[in-house]
């Protein structure tokens, strides 16, 4: 049987907290922080256009060697301005669950992502999460950090962000 992997990122952004979840609970702003080589398309064609619980998100990604993937996910949850969680319904997963955690803090928001995931194929998947699964989640979460400072600007009061493996 294939392990559980987490990971968490932390991010501090200077803006304020309605500006942050205005546009991180918008599916439709999804493409601006993914990778553009993982070929991210939202192929749901009635997702809505802010996030509510049941809502359904379709994609498709090309995580490995441009073959495109179908991905499905439910937003499970939704608390107005403090977290949201999408989880798989279908996709390249065993198992994914991810929180969207959003804090004031003085002078902007910290942001908490907090990721638990499994692949399939037993320990064909653990092994597949040591050659390169986790390398590229990293990639994606550095990716996702450059994004999100380059639109709304660096954090000048502390550690502008955190990635933890578990």
């Amino acid at each position: 049987m294939s392990k559980v992997y987490s990971i968490k990122t932390v991010q501090t952004i200077p803006i304020s907290l309605t500006e942050a979840w205005d546009f991180f609970s918008k599916p439709d702003n999804l493409k601006d922080i993914t990778p553009s080589n993982l070929g991210f398309l939202i192929v749901s064609k009635h997702h809505g256009k802010t996030m509510y619980v049941g809502q359904i998100i379709e994609y498709t990604v090309k995580p490995i060697l441009g073959i495109p993937l179908y991905w499905m996910t439910e937003i499970t949850q939704v608390a107005d301005q403090q977290y949201f969680i999408d989880e798989q319904r279908f996709g390249p997963y065993a198992m994914w669950h991810h929180q969207h955690h959003f804090k004031a803090v003085e002078g902007g928001v910290e942001m908490t992502d907090i990721v638990h995931y499994k692949l399939p194929f037993f320990f064909l998947g653990d092994i597949a999460n040591w050659l390169f699964v986790k390398s590229q989640l990293k990639g994606i979460f550095d990716y996702r950090f450059q994004a999100t400072e380059a639109k709304f600007g660096v954090w000048k009061n502390g550690p502008k962000k955190e990635i933890q493996f578990g």
